[in-house]
């Protein structure tokens, strides 16, 4: 896919996402149940929404690529293994967000090629705040209409400014916090971070433990796009549909890719 193709697919995916996000919204509105999938993740009737939305608008829009959303992930890994080019969607990223009604919670799309994404749009319903890049054309942020470029802003030195997970607490973040000496923790849910990262607001994000790759991608691209970095622990970008497994390794996402956070993070 050409940087053209790529340009051309940004407002239809732009306004698949925030289609999604109404049907997120009109369940948000409401009393609604919560389930829980095998691994005890919560599973509400939005997250299904924003995904019947998402798969049939992609499918119209690129029937020839496959989709992988966090609702529809048991595909043969031999299958998926052979796919080059595909679209991987968190529906609902940050479920338990929704259902503590926070308004940290956000859909994901992202266009993966080559085992990297290339495009990434975030957009958080409740917070009106969208964000969206492609590959070689850059980041953008828009709130009450207002759009702009954007762009990372590491502060350089201590008190460094860490975003930590709402809902995930690890006793290695507490240690990597010691390591790193005076800093500002800001507690976020689901992808919001990245966009934080990209907009200036923070320096770093450590994640431990178990996330999955549409968690991560439409971020990745979007925080690449705003000069940023997301590496695991040896400094290696993340890579998707490489592996078997669905999950990432532990990571960082760094708005300065110069600074070495390796050794605190370790």
């Amino acid at each position: 896919m050409t940087l053209e193709d790529r340009i051309r697919l940004r407002a239809p995916l732009v306004a698949l996402a925030q289609r999604a996000g109404d049907a997120i919204m009109s369940v948000y509105a409401r009393d609604f149940t919560v389930e829980h999938k095998e691994d005890r993740s919560p599973l509400t009737e939005a997250d299904l929404a924003a995904h019947r939305v998402i798969v049939a608008g992609l499918g119209a829009l690129t029937p020839e690529l496959p989709v992988l959303s966090e609702e529809s992930a048991a595909i043969p890994t031999a299958e998926r293994l052979s796919w080059g080019r595909y679209w991987l969607v968190d529906p609902l990223d940050g479920t338990r967000e929704f259902v503590k009604r926070n308004g940290e919670f956000t859909v994901n799309i992202a266009l993966i090629e080559d085992e990297e994404p290339t495009i990434g749009v975030i957009y958080a319903p409740a917070l009106c705040e969208l964000a969206h890049a492609v590959r070689g054309d850059g980041a953008v942020f828009v709130k009450d209409e207002r759009e702009r470029t954007l762009h990372v802003a590491p502060r350089g030195a201590a008190p460094w400014r860490v975003a930590g997970s709402r809902s995930h607490k690890d006793p290695r973040t507490e240690t990597f916090l010691a390591r790193i000496g005076a800093h500002e923790l800001l507690s976020l849910g689901s992808s919001i971070k990245f966009c934080r990262l990209a907009s200036g607001d923070l320096d770093v994000y450590v994640r431990y433990g178990p996330t999955s790759e549409w968690d991560t991608a439409a971020g990745q691209c979007i925080l690449e796009e705003a000069g940023g970095s997301v590496t695991d622990l040896a400094g290696r970008p993340l890579r998707y549909n490489a592996r078997e497994t669905l999950l990432n390794p532990d990571f960082i996402a760094s708005a300065d890719p110069a600074h070495d956070w390796r050794a605190a993070a370790a």
